[in-house]
């Protein structure tokens, strides 16, 4: 049907006939557009449904490919941003063509988990505008609350400390009297235990390199050269030796150990590459009172000699996998009776199943150096 054509049927003058084929045309071309604007919509919503579908595929479905439960983590994080980004890109595409024939879903969200309690709060309170009603202007009455929370940070702030010591003279004997100087971890420097701590831990535990502390830094017009925190960090390390020594000492104490190394790029410096060395850890049982200890013990090598040097004289149960340089260990208390050094291989890792597993005496060998079969294997 074209509406123009029949402008023709129509008693109007040639003025009015003109203006509304102008109109027509008008809307006709506008229509046009609109339609070409759904279908560029229709087309995005589709393949942006079609990505999310395969975002939860690939993160929720089973197949036989399937990447291991601590490989799948390392890119969970990235999925469920790419999932959260196409799905507000859909949400922003709906709410601008609104369809009031069809009630769309509500999206449904996960459950919060509640506030941990031990967090200040801060109330903001949001009274109404006025005290009356607005339909009858009578008073109005409390009759509850709507509490909501929501979750805050406090950037690192950095402030300075002024130690004030005032001088006193005495006139009489002509001496100067002044509280001594506070005891300090770096002995005048620059950084209080708060800032030296913060570089400790965003580096050791957050694994945050020195540049980026210092970029940190500048933002509030600090300036940290990477060398001065390399300073602090070196100086530290030899301040805090004593605890680490002490930590060991109370690891020691256990008779029951495990023990387990991990190799640890380490720079090589002239050569324009890394170089393997190895971070051995030794952990209490849990199984055993106390609290939880783990010592890292920073080596060059893997050779079995390290292992020994850190336990000395220990004397207990070892928890360890099938590595040959822990054998030597076993090997020489057992040739050395006399040292009455009670080094006991316990139970091993290698098989790595999450149940007990009984193991026939008269058929299995024992492994790791022993004399006879391990009992049980244990995850």
């Amino acid at each position: 049907m074209n509406p123009l054509a029949k402008l023709d049927q129509l008693n109007l003058e040639p003025s009015a006939k003109t203006e509304v084929a102008a109109l027509i045309q008008a809307l006709i071309e506008q229509a046009e557009r609109d339609a070409k604007a759904i279908q560029s919509k229709d087309v995005k919503i589709a393949a942006l449904t079609h990505e999310l579908a395969y975002y939860k595929r690939i993160r929720f479905s089973t197949k036989s490919e399937a990447l291991a439960p601590l490989q799948r983590d390392v890119f969970e994080e990235t999925w469920n941003t790419d999932i959260s980004a196409i799905d507000a890109e859909v949400e922003q595409l709906q709410d601008a063509s609104p369809c009031t024939t069809v009630v769309r879903p509500k999206r449904l969200r996960a459950g919060r988990q509640p506030l941990p309690s031990h967090l200040p709060r801060i109330e903001h309170r949001h009274e109404p505008e006025s005290c009356t009603c607005g339909h009858c202007g009578r008073e109005l009455v409390k009759i509850g609350e709507d509490v909501t929370e929501q979750l805050d940070v406090e950037p690192a702030k950095f402030f300075v400390h002024r130690h004030i010591r005032p001088q006193y003279a005495c006139r009489s004997c002509e001496t100067v009297t002044a509280a001594s100087i506070p005891p300090a971890v770096i002995d005048g420097g620059l950084a209080a235990v708060g800032l030296l701590s913060w570089v400790m831990i965003s580096k050791f535990q957050d694994h945050l390199p020195l540049y980026r502390l210092e970029q940190i830094a500048a933002r509030d017009g600090v300036i940290l050269s990477r060398s001065t925190l390399a300073d602090w960090v070196g100086r530290l390390g030899v301040a805090l030796e004593p605890l680490a020594d002490r930590l060991a000492w109370h690891l020691q104490q256990r008779s029951s150990l495990h023990a387990d190394e991990t190799p640890v790029p380490q720079l090589d410096p002239g050569n324009g590459k890394t170089k393997k060395a190895y971070l051995w850890a030794y952990r209490s049982n849990d199984l055993q009172p106390g609290p939880k200890i783990i010592v890292f013990d920073y080596q060059a090598g893997r050779s079995g000699r390290h292992a020994g040097q850190f336990l000395g004289d220990w004397q207990g149960h070892l928890v360890v996998d099938d590595y040959a340089g822990y054998k030597a260990l076993f090997a020489a208390a057992r040739a050395h009776p006399e040292t009455r050094l009670r080094l006991e291989p316990c139970i091993e890792l290698a098989c790595r199943v999450d149940r007990d597993v009984s193991i026939p005496a008269p058929h299995r060998p024992g492994r790791a150096g022993l004399p006879h079969p391990v009992p049980h294997v244990m995850h």
